[in-house]
This record gives structure tokens, C-alpha cells and sequence, in this order.
């Protein structure tokens, strides 16, 4: 499992270092460790053209003392004091290595590095700085030092301008904001470069393959349906009958020993044609799913269900229902942006800029687990753990993906996971299945995702450590 801290937590273990060790050690750590990123770009370092983009700050001496490395390399190195100020030491070192100070980013350059603002930076860049990140040559490498300039680092917020990097390097431990949506948008490829930080337990997880490949029921000797897990599904509508066919299918793909399909005409006749294994009426189940392109009904499935007393997927139009179901302790709740909006009232957009925010404070104010669906899949507890999913892709942006999202979260419910765990890796899970269904760049639909399912969960199976992103 990987984790990503808040700056609070990465500043005190940097304290620790800096009172051990001597005066610029960690700067130079970290400057060598950008530097090596930066000559593995560029390829062939000796003539190339590097801007360097310094603020006053730390970040700025960061990226001084890369470009001292690479211009004794024979990189022609200029820096750009965006404040007019810079790390005296840093600027030194560039100046006594050939390195130059100029006005402009130079339109032939063929890297950029970002060193305006550090982890502490609060709001969008302003004035010269975003004129500067607006302008930059389309041909140059961008790389950003710890965090795009412009990006809140431990929320991914982006207020106003902000840089816009190919690569970013951060030292010593991931940063939320380099992991959620929009800052994630901005960071590109980010590379972690160790300089010794002791980081303690905490901060925003990422599961990695081997941690779903762990949590993942498997069936054993003594197996069968019922110990396997049996899923309860109410979706669909005589208005989306689709939904009932993608959630039974993400519940039977993702490894539900059965499903019983609660459901109006249209959606049950579909069911009974395209999954002849589930079984239409009620019965014990150890999980529901609810919500699903649920129509008007919604309400009234969701209490039926709740009367079971099982662990419960809330999706959709059963969300709305949620003011009359007092216990939310073992409910998973699926929105995507909208949907999370109407509930904390919210706009849409407030929640697409602060996803990290609305997922915990949602999860908080309403006493369950909140999956916020969309550009970055964010899952949250009530008691304040955070998990991020690394595997999604913007080829779930398709109608149904949700629906089988819902249905894959049931069934590893039934099969035993608590909503966190279950809405964690089925998020995983489900993302992994669209990457191998679209493979080729073909277009991407929710039937794909069910299908590709099996496939996921096998590759998981080997716990490969090269389906880690």
C-alpha cells in the first residue's frame, strides 16, 4: 500500500532530517534526485536548453541546484526569477556552474522546470507567475518540483492558473493533491524521490495490486453459494431496464456465489434473459444492492432491504431516500459528483474542485462510507480514513459503467468485506476491467466492463506487480 501525506506531515519529518543533518544536505538530496529525472527526459543532456521557473522558496533552490548538476553536464541552464527574488545559495551555484539568469522562457527551450511554488502554496498563480505558466513552449518537457505550482497540495484543489506539468517530482512521499482531481490533471507522471523521510502511519492510502489480491474473497475447498456470497439486487426501471442487466452482471462477474433479483416486468425479463444463473424473488442474501436506475420506487426498495439488517450498496436514485434510514454504519454509499451535491448542498462544480473534501466531510455528516464516482474515485469513512483509486481511466465515462460498479461492490459485501474495503477494491477491480476492455483505444461500453471482469480479477489472482500504475 502506498500513502500520501498532508504537508503538516511532511514538514515535521523534514524537521527531523534538517536538525540531523548538516546545513543543505536535504536540498542537495533532493536536487540530485530531480536532476536524474530531468537527464532521463531529455535523453542526451550535453547542448540541451533547460528554464528553470524559481521562486524565492525552497522549491526555488530545488530547482536551482538541479539546474547547477545539469549545466556541469553541459546543459545550457537558464533561470527565470519569477519574484525577482531567489534561493541565494541556489542561484549561486547555478551562476558559478554557467547557468544564466534571463527575463523569458526561451520558445526553443526543451525543458521547463517548475519551481515557483512548494508544497505550502495556497491559491491559483498570480500575476507574472500565471502569465509565465500560460506561455510556456508547447515542445518543452514540463516537470514540476513536489507539486505543480498552483495545485494545493494536500487537497489536489486548483483554485485559479496553475502550472500544468508532464512529470511531477515529490520528494519524499506522495501528496494527496498529486493523486485527486483537478490536481491530479496537472501532475502528469509523478515520480517520489526518496530523501529519508520517517512518515508515520496515516495519511491517504492507494491500494496496490497485492492489497486487492488480499482483500479479494476466494473460494476454497469447502466453498459453495452460500458461503461464497449471496447478493440481493434492486435496480433497474421500466425506465432504464439496462441498469438491472449491469448490476446483476457486475454482481455475477465479480464473484457472487448467486444473486436474487428483486424487480419490475421489463428489467426482470431482461435479467431472466441475460443471466439465466441469478434468481428472480426474494430470499437470504448477506448484502443488497439498491438504487440502480431505480426510478420512482427507489425509496421503497432501499427500506425493504434495510429490514434485513445486511450490509447495503446505496446507489443512485436510493440516495435521495437516505433521510429515512436512521443506521448508516454498514451502508456503502455510490455517488458520482451530482448525486453528492444533492445530498450535502452542494453545486456540482463546488464538489468537482474540493473532491476530497466533500467525500470526507459526506462521509462524516452522514454515518457511512461515501464512494465519490468520477475523475478520481475518492472513498471515505465517517472516523476519517481516505482511500484513492489509482486505477481509473477516462473510458468509464460511459453510461452503466456506475451500475456495474454497484453491483461489484455487492457482491464483495456478500462475500464478506466491510463497505470500505468492498467500495476500495471494487473500485480497483472495476477500473482494472476497463483498461483491459479498452485496450486498442476501441470505444468503451458498461457490458465490456462485465465482462472484462473475470479477467481482472484473474490477473489479480497472480499478483503481478506490473498492474500497478
Amino acid at each position: 500500500m502506498r500513502r500520501a501525506y498532508a504537508v503538516e506531515a511532511v514538514r515535521a519529518a523534514e524537521q527531523v532530517l534538517l536538525d540531523r543533518l548538516p546545513d543543505g544536505a536535504l536540498m542537495q538530496r533532493a536536487a540530485a534526485g530531480l536532476a536524474t529525472v530531468c537527464a532521463g527526459l531529455l535523453g542526451r543532456v550535453y547542448g540541451a536548453r533547460v528554464a528553470l521557473l524559481a521562486g524565492s522558496g525552497n522549491n526555488g533552490g530545488d530547482a536551482l541546484f538541479a539546474g547547477a548538476r545539469l549545466a556541469r553536464r553541459g546543459a545550457r541552464v537558464e533561470a527565470v526569477l519569477v519574484t525577482g527574488r531567489a534561493h541565494d545559495a541556489g542561484l549561486d551555484a547555478l551562476l558559478r556552474a554557467g547557468g544564466s539568469v534571463v527575463d523569458v522562457v526561451a520558445d526553443d527551450a526543451d525543458l521547463v522546470v517548475d519551481g515557483i511554488l512548494g508544497i505550502g502554496g495556497r491559491g491559483g498563480l498570480r500575476d507574472r507567475a500565471a502569465g509565465i505558466a500560460a506561455g510556456l513552449p508547447d515542445g518543452a518537457w514540463v516537470v514540476a518540483v513536489d507539486v505543480p505550482s498552483g495545485v494545493d497540495s494536500s487537497t489536489g484543489e486548483v483554485p485559479g492558473p496553475a502550472v500544468r506539468a508532464d512529470v511531477t517530482v515529490t520528494f519524499g512521499a506522495l501528496k494527496p493533491g498529486l493523486l485527486v482531481d483537478p490536481g491530479a490533471g496537472h501532475a502528469g507522471v509523478v515520480e517520489v524521490v526518496d530523501i529519508g523521510l520517517d512518515l508515520p502511519p496515516g495519511g491517504v492510502e492507494v491500494l496496490q495490486a497485492d492489497d486487492v489480491s488480499r482483500l479479494l474473497p476466494r473460494p476454497d475447498r469447502e466453498s459453495d453459494k452460500y458461503r461464497r456470497g449471496v447478493v440481493g439486487v434492486a435496480a433497474g426501471s421500466e425506465q432504464y431496464p439496462g441498469a438491472a442487466v449491469l448490476c446483476v452482471g457486475g454482481a455475477l462477474r465479480g464473484g457472487a456465489g448467486m444473486v436474487r433479483y428483486v424487480g419490475s416486468p421489463e428489467p426482470t425479463r431482461l435479467v431472466r434473459a441475460s443471466w439465466p444463473e441469478a434468481v428472480v424473488g426474494e430470499g437470504r442474501v448477506q448484502a443488497w444492492t439498491v438504487g440502480s436506475g431505480g426510478g420512482g420506487d427507489a425509496a421503497q426498495r432501499l427500506a425493504r432491504a434495510a429490514e434485513d439488517g445486511v450490509a447495503l450498496v446505496v446507489d443512485a436514485d436510493a440516495l435521495s431516500a437516505l433521510d429515512g434510514q436512521v443506521d448508516r454504519g454498514s451502508m456503502l454509499l455510490t455517488p458520482h459528483a451530482g448525486e453528492l451535491a444533492r445530498l450535502v448542498g452542494a453545486g456540482r462544480a463546488e464538489v468537482e474542485a474540493r473532491r476530497l473534501h466533500h467525500a470526507t466531510s459526506a462521509a462524516r455528516a452522514l454515518g457511512a462510507v461515501v464512494l465519490l464516482k468520477g475523475s478520481t474515485t475518492v472513498v471515505a469513512t465517517p472516523d476519517g480514513r481516505v482511500r484513492v483509486n489509482p486505477t481509473g481511466t477516462p473510458a468509464l465515462a460511459t453510461a452503466g459503467s456506475g451500475d456495474v460498479l454497484a453491483g461489484l461492490c455487492g457482491a464483495l459485501l456478500a462475500g464478506g468485506l466491510d463497505p470500505f474495503d468492498a467500495g476500495s477494491a471494487g473500485a480497483w477491480v472495476h477500473g482494472l476491467a476497463a483498461r483491459l476492455a479498452a485496450t486498442g483505444g476501441r470505444p468503451l461500453r458498461a457490458s465490456d466492463v462485465v465482462e472484462a471482469l473475470p479477467q481482472a480479477v484473474a490477473a489479480l489472482a497472480g499478483g503481478s506487480g506490473k498492474l500497478d500504475g
